[in-house]
């Protein structure tokens, strides 16, 4: 689930009922926003996602425990930081580009 996706279900992950941010994501985006998250205070819960034939790729289910977050909210009103303190724009979250300017307007694609 990308930012534009205008669904965050919850679910329990673990045992813990948590905010769903993304569903079928690789290790590495997993890492990216398990860091990111933590970092800005938050307690991400994962799940490795049942796969239908053994041949499928290793996908991953990542939530929070805070059931009210809302990623739209935190990426375009700048409430994440990254570690050096910019603030995370919707490039950097979707991990299109390492620039932090909150001119998402200006990405090409």
């Amino acid at each position: 689930m990308a930012l534009n996706s205008g669904k965050h279900a919850e679910k329990d992950i673990n045992e813990v009922r948590c905010k769903v941010l993304e569903k079928g994501v690789s290790k590495e985006r997993t890492e990216f926003l398990k860091d990111l998250l933590e970092f800005n205070g938050l307690t991400v819960q994962i799940e490795e996602e049942k796969r239908k034939i053994e041949e499928d790729p290793i996908t991953y289910i990542i939530g929070v425990t805070d059931i009210t977050f809302n990623p739209v909210l935190a990426v375009y009103k700048f409430m994440l930081k990254t570690k050096d303190g910019r603030k995370v724009s919707p490039a950097y979250y979707e991990q299109i580009s390492d620039d932090t300017r909150p001119e998402y307007y200006e990405l090409e694609t």
